[in-house]
């Protein structure tokens, strides 16, 4: 894993180096539900751009937060599930998003990421 060494010797540094920016929290709450695919994830982020959302899950894969899974069908079936240290992440992300809605007072039921 190359992203382990951290400048500040925080391991919150670390974390954020590996889960941190703008899409990857978002795309890991996504997979909480379960295992996605490619076309299913830019359906449930659509302000994302397909090359900044494989970019992504790229990274995420390398950090061995996800997998993927390419099926030999044609078309090709690609599949992202998270592994067993990226289920680690799950009570990260949902205090995430519970502070989020409560730091701007949003109604659970109109935040997209309230059903995980």
């Amino acid at each position: 894993m190359r992203r382990l060494n951290s400048k500040s010797g925080c391991a919150v540094e670390v974390t954020l180096s590996v889960m941190g920016g703008t899409w990857k929290p978002i795309i890991l709450f996504h997979l909480l539900r379960g295992r996605m695919r490619f076309s299913d994830l830019g359906r449930a982020i659509p302000s994302v751009t397909q090359r900044m959302l494989t970019l992504q899950l790229r990274e995420l894969e390398e950090a061995a937060i996800i997998t993927r899974t390419v099926y030999p069908e044609v078309p090709p079936r690609v599949e992202y599930d998270l592994t067993p240290l990226g289920q680690t992440l799950e009570p990260i992300l949902v205090s995430m998003r519970d502070w989020g809605q409560t730091y701007t007072g949003a109604a659970p039921v109109s935040d997209p990421c309230t059903t995980a």
